[in-house]
């Protein structure tokens, strides 16, 4: 069975402005924000601005458009975060852990030995969002 894609969901607000976020990086095709739980500091998502469930219904090219933002957006955490390496993570229906219906990736810095925090814990106040956001933002200068 073929769902929807639904124009109300969350990232699709954010991506219209009705909802604030802490911008990394915006171009015509792609925007990287903050996660407002993130599963580390520094965690960024990078959501298509073309309408799409997930992999399965976005069209080829925003899909390779969306990978090529991805990979920039990764060194740049990788490297603004003095992060070890980097986990990205990009989920499918809900079997498939999705839980905004908008598609994204999850760019989250990792250290050794240093766990990732629970999906969609604790929520963080934008101002410690935007700190990070600048060291990514300068990393991508």
């Amino acid at each position: 069975m073929t769902v929807a894609y639904d124009p109300q969901n969350i990232f699709a607000k954010i991506l219209r402005g009705e909802i604030p976020c802490v911008k990394v990086r915006e171009d015509d095709k792609t925007l990287a924000f903050m996660d407002v739980m993130p599963r580390a500091d520094g965690h960024v998502l990078v959501v298509s601005k073309t309408p799409g469930r997930n992999i399965f219904d976005l069209p080829e090219e925003a899909l390779s458009e969306l990978i090529l933002r991805v990979q920039k957006v990764a060194r740049a955490v990788k490297t603004g975060t003095g992060a070890d390496g980097v986990t990205i993570h990009q989920f499918n229906e809900p079997a498939g852990g999705q839980s905004v219906f908008h598609m994204h990736f999850h760019v989250i810095p990792r250290w050794e030995g240093v766990p990732l925090r629970a999906h969609g814990g604790a929520m963080v106040e934008a101002a410690v969002l935007e700190t990070h956001a600048a060291k990514i933002r300068a990393a991508l200068e």
